[in-house]
């Protein structure tokens, strides 16, 4: 695999969701949990996609359970509390693994391309974040503490 685009996932509801459909679009891919001290971060990356989603920012949002188990719930629960709590608009996927031998290959790409501090390839908790170019490739990899308005000047490079 040499870009986003020649990954699938599936929305939060089931359906499958070809990434080649964001070919020529920056975006902003997230591990989430609801019972996180990071959760409040929704509120952020959901302005993110407000601010610049028009501009072609794709917020991707994948539940992860694999950290302190900070999201049990059904997809069905992940999508209520994420729509009801920070008003999530963006898309959210159906929850994966980012890390071990059932993580989504996705997430396997995304690691392998933009290690993280000391090239460590694993994702080490909620909310790491992900940017990738208009190409399809990965622009940097984001800590979980590094709050989403923080992300605004790259996202901008990013857009052009």
């Amino acid at each position: 695999m040499s870009s986003l685009y020649d990954f699938e996932a599936q929305s939060i509801g089931g359906q499958p969701v070809r990434l080649d459909q964001y070919r020529g679009k920056p975006l902003l891919i997230v591990n989430t949990a609801s019972a996180c001290g990071f959760t409040p971060q929704f509120g952020g990356l959901e302005k993110l996609h407000q601010t610049y989603g028009h501009r072609g920012l794709v917020v991707l949002g994948f539940p992860c359970n694999q950290f302190g188990r900070q999201d049990p719930g059904s997809n069905a629960e992940i999508a209520t509390f994420c729509q009801r709590n920070y008003g999530v608009s963006f898309p959210m996927m159906s929850k994966v693994d980012v890390n071990g031998a059932e993580a989504h290959p996705l997430y396997q790409w995304l690691s392998a391309e933009a290690p993280g501090l000391l090239g460590s390839k694993a994702i080490k908790w909620n909310f790491t974040k992900f940017l990738v170019g208009k190409d399809g490739r990965v622009i940097k990899r984001y800590a979980p503490q590094d709050a989403p308005e923080k992300l605004a000047k790259d996202i901008e490079e990013a857009l052009g």
